[in-house]
């Protein structure tokens, strides 16, 4: 991540990102982390209408206040593919453009997706902890479910439910998927809503992009036509799932089981999923390699200084 100096404007770092990230954002602009400020209010009402830029995360977005705040901003730069916690048409009404990272992370994700799959299917996770405390000794595993030639569907067939759909037709799966609408290059099963994509699969991986018009979508009536024998994988948002009545029904039983790489309320996750060999809680760590996070820097990076010296963004996020 090189790039020319430039001297015009702020860019505002909300939180500590990757190193190589923030080296070269102090290297190439004049940065200013917010979180490490002393008292962040008072510098914003000193500075922030020096700011042009803002570089965040998925996590954190920019909140309304912080918006408001920055009366000269130009550019949000996501580092990450996600964007849910930004309002984009409330900053896009006030032009201001909103970027994240596509494509770079989605190999890993896919990957994952596919890992948490075969984990709670085969209980692998929960196998190696039976092995550990030693109960092998006493007796044999309990026999688990198969997981080549399932039918699998997809929640969101984009860039990364497509990627994953690709892997698992090397299991032998039937894909059959939902989105807002066909994807016209999918030569997958289309179905018209997540209701009917649950009661046609054995395991329904959730890869639909997060935010209002996704919140909820797996809801009770989805988890309840998934049934007793199935599955579901999250690594989309933890919004998108409703996340009491999974709990609901994984605890009762009414799903077989759950891979999760996302929480509503993260790092928080429900005290009751602690407990269950049913369930595979990971720490959202799709993206987590260092190949994949190293990219994102760098496209986060190349977004910002390209917006610094030409006034636009690499990777826009799409209208809506």
């Amino acid at each position: 991540m090189t790039a020319t100096p430039t001297s015009e404007g702020i860019v505002l770092q909300t939180i500590p990102l990757l190193p190589s990230l923030t080296a070269s954002l102090a290297a190439n602009h004049r940065t200013v982390v917010l979180s490490e400020q002393d008292d962040p209010a008072a510098f914003l009402a000193e500075r922030g209408a020096e700011v042009v830029a803002v570089v965040t995360t998925a996590r954190i977005g920019v909140s309304h206040e912080l918006m408001d705040a920055l009366p000269n901003l130009g550019a949000i730069v996501h580092f990450g593919v996600g964007y849910e916690t930004t309002d984009v048409a409330r900053a896009r009404s006030r032009g201001i453009d909103v970027s994240n990272t596509p494509d770079v992370l989605t190999d890993c994700v896919a990957d994952l997706a596919v890992g948490a799959l075969i984990d709670v299917m085969r209980k692998l996770s929960a196998a190696d902890r039976y092995v550990r405390r030693g109960d092998w000794k006493p007796g044999a595993y309990p026999l688990t479910t198969k997981v080549s030639g399932k039918r699998i569907g997809i929640l969101g067939l984009g860039r990364i439910g497509q990627a994953v759909a690709r892997r698992l037709t090397g299991f032998d799966a039937e894909i059959v998927y939902h989105s807002r609408r066909p994807v016209a290059e999918a030569s997958y099963r289309y179905v018209d809503s997540a209701t009917t994509l649950a009661a046609e699969s054995d395991v329904v991986v959730v890869t639909a992009a997060g935010g209002a018009s996704t919140r909820g979508l797996v809801s009770e009536e989805v988890l309840t036509a998934l049934g007793p024998q199935g599955f579901l994988v999250n690594v989309a948002r933890g919004s998108v799932v409703d996340e009491p009545a999974l709990v609901a029904a994984l605890v009762a039983g009414r799903i077989a089981g759950a891979a999760l790489d996302v929480f509503v309320d993260e790092p928080n996750v429900p005290a009751e999923l602690l407990g269950l060999d049913s369930v595979v809680l990971l720490p959202h760590i799709a993206s987590g390699t260092t190949e994949t996070r190293e990219a994102m820097g760098d496209l986060a990076f190349r977004n910002l200084h390209h917006f610094m010296a030409e006034g636009t963004l690499l990777t826009p996020v799409p209208t809506s």
